[in-house]
């Protein structure tokens, strides 16, 4: 069976709600969304954050002061979507699976 979403919409609570085609709602929170950002720069952010020292006092942009939100989702292709966010970043494309993966981390409710 081919696994896609059905219908996708944003929550009151700021959650990206899938239904996919087999039946499955998956609802995830926008900054999980944002947090597991796949584009090569989240990545290697990521792993510099593992791999150093935290800042003892990080600069936040005003963009990063607002709650999150999504501000465009458009497909790639038939594979993926690329999802730009109230944070200004925008590179990251999430792929179907990618996107399943992410729900089924987290409690599913039918």
């Amino acid at each position: 069976m081919n696994i896609h979403p059905t219908q996708l919409s944003i929550s009151d609570e700021g959650d990206l709600n899938i239904q996919w085609n087999d039946g499955v709602h998956h609802s995830i929170p926008l900054q999980v969304l944002r947090k597991a950002c796949p584009c090569a720069s989240c990545r290697e952010k990521m792993q510099n954050e593992v791999n150093s020292k935290p800042e003892l006092l990080p600069v936040l942009a005003v963009e990063e002061t607002r709650p999150l939100q999504i501000q465009a989702m458009r497909t790639v292709g038939n594979y993926a979507y690329a999802i730009a966010f109230s944070d200004g970043h925008d590179t990251g494309i999430y792929t179907i699976e990618f996107l399943r993966a992410l729900g089924d981390a987290k409690p599913s409710t039918d």
